[in-house]
């Protein structure tokens, strides 16, 4: 498909712009799902989808092909999502000492991330609700949409160990989340 999508760039490029629908039908939904899971506001996401795919369009020159076209498309969505996010205070962010992290064991946070019971996902899913925009970004790349460590640095411009360092604490969090949300 790589391949394919390289030599519909070029033909975009060189004046066939028709040809641009491919990438909006095949990335579309994927785009929409990404903004949504990240501001959660449908409507403000169909109207940042569609700027998405035009910055994509206006930028296109720019793709130098170092990364699937998904991937580069992605970046530019979370970059748009995170800043529609931060312009627009949507949810009170739940403050946490880092120290209160440091205490929490690996197993522990395993073993309530796990549990697949419908108790457990409905308070998973508000604790997910409780995260900032840009840990729920990471939280949506890696569990949801499956994306590499490697895929997750390049969009969000951060180092490999610096997402891992960031999805260990994100984790830690749901859970102290989560096991607040019980106490209420």
């Amino acid at each position: 498909m790589r391949d394919n999508e390289s030599h519909i760039i070029d033909e975009i490029l060189n004046g066939r712009t028709f040809r641009y629908e491919y990438f909006v039908e095949t990335y579309s939904r994927q785009v929409f799902a990404s903004i949504v899971r990240i501001i959660d506001n449908p409507e403000e996401a169909e109207e940042l989808t569609q700027d998405v795919f035009m910055r994509a369009f206006e930028k296109l020159s720019s793709f130098n092909g170092k990364s699937a076209f998904s991937t580069w498309l992605y970046r530019i969505t979370y970059n748009m999502a995170i800043s529609a996010a931060r312009k627009t205070v949507m949810r009170q962010e739940s403050f946490i000492d880092d120290r209160q992290l440091t205490l929490i064991s690996d197993s522990a946070v395993d073993e309530a991330l796990n549990d697949d019971s419908e108790e457990r996902i409905d308070m998973l899913n508000d604790a997910i609700a409780r995260l900032s925009a840009d840990e729920r970004a990471l939280v949506n790349m890696f569990y949801m949409e499956e994306q590499s460590v490697n895929d997750i640095a390049y969009i969000t411009g951060m180092s490999v160990a610096n997402v891992k360092t960031k999805l260990h604490r994100v984790r830690k969090k749901l859970y102290l989340l989560m096991t607040d949300s019980k106490k209420l």
